[in-house]
């Protein structure tokens, strides 16, 4: 883990470094460097978001499927469970693919605090209406819970199965988990986060739009 907290380190100073050439105004460069590492860091683990993202959306897809198969076997539950199995290994589908993205983004999430809790640059740094990128920030914070609600609710199961109902509350835990804790953290790492989701957002609705997930279970 030390290894991995002193690679993030060397890489935020060296994207700060590529920005602070072209914009020396700190004010502006250290945001600029967050959102900028972001971005590097979702195209790189894009192959795995992408495959993630098609699998929530087929589970969301699948709900009037399942739900069928439910009613069908509602006497024999062992059943119901593997029909439902095969039909999600049919479309490509993944019960747990809406908590994954969050899974992955977590190792990094602490990573990235080793980082700017261990960066002294940042103090005093203002950023947007942010006035201390190395405070907490009460806007930040709110924006981490909506947005961290709103991607995962776009990958969640609709309906009124147990299981739509369970993804929702655990949604909604998250979200409000998301708010308390960012409330806690310097601002720096709540930007990241919630650039990171506003990312997500994106990739999700443009695959929605797109029929990616559609056009990949025809082929």
């Amino acid at each position: 883990m030390q290894y991995l907290n002193s690679a993030f380190v060397q890489f935020f100073e060296l994207v700060h470094q590529w920005v602070t050439i072209a914009i020396p105004n700190k004010n502006i460069s250290y945001g600029l460097a967050i959102i900028l590492m972001t971005l590097i860091i979702r195209l790189i683990l894009l192959p795995l978001n992408i495959k993630q993202t098609k699998s929530s959306i087929a589970m969301s897809e699948l709900q009037p499927e399942t739900k069928k198969i439910q009613e069908k076997y509602k006497n024999d539950p062992q059943r119901a469970q593997q029909e439902m199995m095969k039909l999600y290994k049919e479309k490509g589908a993944n019960p747990l693919s809406g908590c994954l993205p969050m899974l992955i983004q977590w190792p990094i999430f602490i990573a990235l605090y080793y980082v700017f809790n261990n960066l002294t640059g940042i103090n005093g740094v203002h950023f947007l209406w942010i006035q201390d990128l190395a405070k907490r920030d009460v806007v930040l914070a709110v924006l981490s819970g909506i947005t961290t609600y709103y991607s995962g609710s776009l990958m969640m199961p609709t309906g009124d199965s147990a299981q739509a109902k369970q993804s929702a509350t655990m949604n909604i835990g998250m979200s409000i988990f998301m708010i308390f804790i960012s409330w806690s953290l310097k601002s720096a790492l709540v930007l990241y986060w919630v650039v990171n989701n506003l990312i997500q957002i994106t990739q999700t609705l443009v695959m929605k739009r797109l029929g990616i997930n559609k056009s990949t279970s025809k082929a």
